[in-house]
């Protein structure tokens, strides 16, 4: 499985989850993830992964070096090198590769052609979340990298990590009926869901007792995140008298340190528990109320999984895709949301409020909401054993 993971904390938790599910007594996971925490992950038997030098977004299409100091040429080209002798040495039965379809700068192509030449009976898989951003955008940068080309020839097949009733990427990214026959739609991918005594342990670590409120803020990896906890906090802070419900805030790893610091202390003096990085999202999502958050792919899979309803405030850039999902899914009663040029400590309020007060449409919706994305994918797998026998 390969991750490229530039920045934030979605993909390899996406990876992480699919891999968790997919390995066996007799299959092994093999990831490669460019994720600097990668390690901090706990990896169940038969997964492991190998670690290729990290990269930072600097605009859609520049990516430079995250900790080493050297040419950003020359740390794709080792990124490229193990990838490729990965591929190689430990010869995969299913490559799958996570939303880019070429990799980061093409990294990815040439393990895809050599798989292709080398080893003809290995199925090459491209996982893609639900939306990727506006359907012009898209359209306009696959035809300009050859992205159909190569899905046309190098994949086996597309996985679509979502409903197309919800969004429908066939339509809106044009896709060529050669490319959209071999297009898979697996539905959300589900997450653990913790037991009773767990989540109450979580309650009771926080001080919520039975009838009181909790209200989670998550940032998904937190680099673009501290707007979202500003405004919550002088929320807060602006409050005449003690708030309806308590609270949690987990900024994410990458919210930068005077940002994180400021975070840290201005939830101290209210008496806000606050989290850098949590390791179980799964507990602390079912535990809470109500979630706070940006709509990343991923914390929008493990908050419909737990049954928690969700107030969202999604980025417009660079990319649109949250805000289109966010649309998408409030459209179904599945979460609420405010645009993030609305965002004010005046409106989070009202949300919270609004959601912790009225509840039940949004609990009947997210109820009847299937995520069927990990069994649709040992679909598809018991689909591959059988035509190999």
């Amino acid at each position: 499985m390969y991750s490229h993971d530039t920045y934030g904390l979605g993909h390899i938790r996406r990876t992480m989850a699919i891999a968790s599910h997919l390995a066996a007594p007799d299959v092994n996971v093999l990831i490669l993830t460019g994720s600097p925490i990668a390690g901090r992950f706990c990896f169940p038997e038969r997964i492991d992964f190998v670690r290729i030098p990290g990269m930072i977004k600097k605009t859609n299409d520049e990516y430079l070096p995250l900790a080493i100091k050297i040419n950003p040429q020359h740390a794709m080209d080792i990124r490229t090198s193990i990838i490729t002798a990965t591929a190689q040495a430990f010869r995969p039965h299913l490559f799958i590769v996570d939303k880019e379809p070429l990799g980061l700068n093409k990294e990815v192509l040439p393990t895809l052609q050599w798989i292709r030449r080398y080893l003809p009976q290995t199925r090459t898989i491209l996982g893609l979340r639900d939306v990727m951003d506006e359907a012009e955008t898209i359209r306009n940068d696959w035809s300009k990298k050859g992205v159909y080309q190569v899905l046309d020839e190098l994949y086996s097949e597309i996985w679509i990590y979502g409903n197309q009733e919800l969004y429908d990427p066939v339509h809106e990214y044009a896709m060529p009926e050669t490319i959209s026959r071999k297009m898979f739609f697996t539905g959300y991918i589900p997450r653990k869901i913790p037991g009773k005594d767990a989540v109450q342990r979580i309650r009771k670590k926080n001080a919520v007792h039975a009838d009181d409120k909790l209200v989670l803020v998550t940032t998904g990896g937190g680099g673009d995140g501290y707007a979202v906890m500003n405004n919550f906090l002088t929320m807060l802070e602006n409050l005449s008298g003690p708030p309806l419900f308590k609270s949690v805030l987990i900024t994410g790893p990458f919210m930068p340190e005077k940002e994180r610091e400021d975070i840290f202390t201005r939830a101290r003096k209210l008496g806000i528990r606050t989290w850098e990085f949590y390791r179980r999202m799964e507990e602390i999502m079912a535990a809470a109320d109500l979630v706070v958050s940006m709509g990343g792919y991923n914390t929008i899979c493990e908050i419909l999984t737990q049954g928690t309803i969700s107030l969202v405030i999604p980025r417009e850039t660079p990319r649109k895709e949250q805000l289109i999902r966010a649309r998408a899914l409030h459209e179904q009663n599945l979460l609420d949301y405010i645009p993030w040029d609305d965002m004010s400590p005046g409106s989070l309020h009202a949300g919270i409020m609004k959601l912790l007060t009225h509840p039940e449409s949004y609990r009947e919706a997210i109820r009847h909401f299937q995520l069927t994305g990990l069994s649709a994918m040992r679909k598809r797998l018991d689909i591959f054993r059988t035509s190999k026998t």
